[in-house]
């Protein structure tokens, strides 16, 4: 399994679907199921397969938005493993 599959299965095990939305050659977004806590906002995730990297976008504030950009699987993983995380 190459890279960007595996960022495709993590996605997915915390709680990301598959979106066709913003589709663009080299990335598949995907939408978060559950809304941010606290908001109506769902959180979005964005692999590409041209840098080899996820990055992950949430709101905390209303307008205020967050992203965080991943170039392994353990880094990803660690970070949906923290509690405080979208």
């Amino acid at each position: 399994m190459n890279k960007f599959e595996e960022f495709q299965v993590v996605a997915g095990q915390n709680g990301y679907a598959e979106v066709n939305e913003y589709s663009a050659v080299g990335s598949i977004w995907f939408r978060k199921t559950t809304p941010d806590q606290g908001s109506d906002a769902h959180s979005r995730l964005c692999i590409d397969s041209i840098t080899d990297s996820a990055t992950v976008f949430w709101t905390t504030l209303p307008a205020k938005l967050n992203s965080k950009t991943f170039r392994t699987i353990s880094s990803l993983k660690d970070w949906f493993g923290s509690t405080s995380r979208p």
